[in-house]
């Protein structure tokens, strides 16, 4: 294929993958958005395939491991449950990292292949953007598996945190620095490895002393170090297609980690930096057994529902775990049919990764327009009858709100408490992802539903 055709087509993939973030940026038009995305990689990856050098071995090679590699990732795709999202997009991120490590190694020890010069004598730009790219790579890779072994519990979800630790982060990186300036300058491999290790370190220690509750900033955040990692790379091959898409990724993820940061009023270098979610916890069976907890039952449910005028739905992490989603929208229906009003309500972070209750509610045909995120809706919840909570707990605890030891402390939260009665589907009084006690469970106005949130869900449409 010549150069100008494949520019060209690499261009008009660009321009879908625009399209595609333009499209997924509303619910509406998601769908349009994901196969603009699809039409884009599509042509990005034949026009690489066609781009071949050597078209009888590297043709094979090519072929082989894209059958292999699209033949995993379908399958996982396929198989993966939507509770476990967050911790695919986590294992992705770090494929895609370490993908860039690897094209950066090669670039480095082979430059002539990719027309970047000779062993020792590589191009300045060239060896720049090989370097960036390595180091953010490794950042990415290793950063991504923590997150997946924290979100898959694997790995405990508070933060880990020793004395010294940001004077070390802060001297790890600076010696990032200096390793890049002496590799531009002496080209030497031993310097070249050192700093791809340091790299990697760096990646795990940067997102040790993140707590749980911060994932979903973690998720969006190491998304845009992917992006920034294959566009560094994108350079160094000279591929327009990578370029653009490792741009638009990044500059994506950044934004998106600006809104997290936002929805949970949330510095993003004291995210990066910080440990949020380290508390003690010693308080938390003592306020148990101190305040009095009202259950009830599915009838109870029922009664309170039928007699509301209007009720709001705050969907959470626990209904994903339950597959709640379609039993809720047959609950929402039959309320529907008997003249209430019914709106869900929508933390930013709610779930464990940016538009995870969104994506659920999509699933099960929940209309958008009775979506309404937090600034939206939350002054409608003096006004409702009753607040119906599945499976959501940190992103309703008032206790952001009124402790300031508390780790999730000037978070915005859903303000449930202030409706005339709150139905609350969980299975215990454990704590939310964040470790703490949510004080909503004891208000005068709480009912709590211990059961399965489907099971719960299915008995209060039965009475309904």
């Amino acid at each position: 294929m010549s150069a100008n055709l494949s520019a060209i087509l690499y261009l008009i993939s660009g321009v879908l993958f625009i399209l595609a973030l333009r499209g997924l940026s509303s619910p509406e038009t998601s769908r349009q958005g994901n196969l603009f995305g699809i039409i884009g990689m599509v042509i990005a990856i034949t026009v690489t395939f066609l781009s071949v050098g050597n078209f009888t071995t590297g043709f094979i090679y090519v072929l082989l491991f894209l059958a292999i590699g699209g033949s995993i990732g379908a399958f996982i795709a396929y198989r993966i449950p939507m509770t476990a999202m967050p911790e695919l997009v986590a294992g992705f991120h770090s494929l895609v990292g370490l993908a860039a490590v690897f094209v950066a190694i090669s670039a480095f020890i082979n430059p002539e292949a990719f027309n970047l010069g000779t062993p020792g004598n590589i191009k300045l730009a060239s060896l720049i953007e090989m370097a960036i790219g390595a180091a953010v790579g490794a950042i990415t890779f290793s950063g991504s598996v923590i997150a997946f072994l924290k979100l898959q519990g694997i790995m405990s979800g508070a933060p880990i945190t020793f004395k010294g630790q940001h004077l070390l982060n802060a001297l790890i990186l600076i010696s990032i620095i200096i390793l890049t300036i002496y590799l531009c300058l002496t080209q030497s491999s031993n310097l070249f490895w050192i700093l791809i290790g340091v790299s990697f370190l760096i990646g795990f220690l940067i997102i040790i002393p993140i707590g749980g509750a911060d994932m979903p900033v973690v998720i969006s955040m190491l998304n845009s170090y992917s992006g920034w990692a294959a566009a560094g790379i994108g350079f160094t091959l000279e591929n327009t297609a990578l370029i653009i898409t490792g741009a638009l990724v990044g500059s994506s993820g950044a934004i998106l980690s600006y809104i997290m940061c936002k929805g949970m009023n949330r510095s993003f270098f004291n995210v990066i930096l910080g440990g949020f979610g380290a508390t003690e916890q010693s308080s938390t069976s003592q306020n148990k057994e101190q305040k009095p907890v009202k259950s009830g039952n599915a009838d109870d449910a029922a009664f309170l529902m039928k007699n509301a005028s209007s009720v709001i739905i705050v969907p959470g992490y626990g209904m994903a775990v339950a597959q709640a989603q379609h039993a809720l929208r047959e609950m929402v229906d039959t309320l529907k049919k008997n003249d209430i009003k019914v709106s869900y309500a929508i933390h930013p972070v709610a779930g464990r990764m940016p538009g995870h209750m969104n994506v659920l509610l999509a699933e099960a045909n929940v209309p958008y327009d009775e979506v309404f995120e937090l600034e939206e809706i939350n002054n409608d919840f003096a006004n409702a009858d009753v607040a119906f909570v599945i499976g959501a707990n940190d992103v309703t605890n008032p206790v952001a709100k009124t402790d300031p030891q508390s780790p999730i402390y000037g978070m915005p939260v859903l303000d449930v408490e202030k409706c005339k009665s709150v139905l609350f589907v969980k299975r215990s009084l454990s704590p939310g992802y964040a470790g703490i006690d949510n004080d909503l469970f004891y208000k005068e106005n709480t009912l709590m539903l211990f059961a399965d949130a489907k099971k719960m869900t299915e008995d209060i449409t039965k009475n309904l």
